[in-house]
């Protein structure tokens, strides 16, 4: 299948990129946007150890402002998005550079979260309160850590006919083998928001490392179980 398909996101995402890529060539293309030089640098040394390095071309730029040639705007069968438009306080502009760079019938996938289905059971002790907090540190930052679910009301407002929508189930319970990186990414998460949490009055710092250690006790529980979907929705550009 050859194709041209277009990358944005929050972080770069090097394996998905490359696996897009895989489907797409020889005679494919696949670019890859991404602001910060470290994650690129990461990305293609990620691709060169896995032989892949001259699948997709990683370029350094915004979402808000494409770096793309004139002949390229327009062009591409496909422009992907994930984890990205909950960090912007501006995701509709990005959407509208999705579509305005794909071909008319061409398709813009948007893959984001909904912080707030997370669901844990039985539930950890200052769990609510915790991730209520991590929740409102993104709104502090005017961004929406909801996002996920506006992602066919972003589709329409910026020119797209949504076509469909679905979840991408992450969860796991403590009978499962990934149960464990579930875990440690769950807490992996918070912590790397626990200044800012702390500093913005969100939380207390006694109550935040509380609820962090009742985690690690709930982590360990023999019927501990998590509960995330990543939300998606495609649309394509109108002939």
């Amino acid at each position: 299948m050859a194709g041209h398909a277009l990358g944005v996101n929050g972080r770069c995402q090097a394996e998905p990129a490359r696996a897009t890529a895989r489907a797409v060539s020889p005679e494919g293309l696949v670019v890859g946007i991404e602001r910060s030089a470290e994650q690129i640098a990461t990305a293609l040394r990620s691709a060169r150890e896995a032989g892949e390095d001259k699948l997709v071309e990683f370029r350094p730029g915004d979402a808000l402002r494409l770096p793309l040639r004139a002949d390229e705007r327009g062009s591409f069968d496909v422009a992907h998005t994930r984890y990205l438009l909950e960090h912007l306080p501006n995701p509709l502009g990005v959407v509208r550079n999705m579509v305005q760079a794909v071909r008319p019938g061409g398709r813009i996938i948007l893959a984001d979260d909904d912080h707030d289905i997370l669901r844990l059971w039985p539930e950890p002790a200052g769990s609510e309160p915790l991730w209520n907090a991590y929740i409102r540190s993104f709104e502090r930052l005017g961004n929406d850590p909801c996002v996920g679910r506006r992602l066919v009301s972003l589709l329409h407002e910026a020119g797209a006919v949504p076509r469909r929508t679905t979840w991408v189930f992450f969860g796991s319970c403590s009978g499962e083998r990934n149960f464990p990186s579930y875990d440690e990414n769950l807490k992996g998460v918070l912590e790397s928001a626990r200044e800012a949490i702390i500093q913005a009055g969100l939380l207390d710092r006694t109550s935040f490392s509380a609820a962090i250690d009742a985690l690690k006790v709930w982590g360990a529980r023999p019927d501990a179980a998590f509960w995330y979907a990543l939300s998606w929705a495609e649309g394509v550009r109108p002939q």
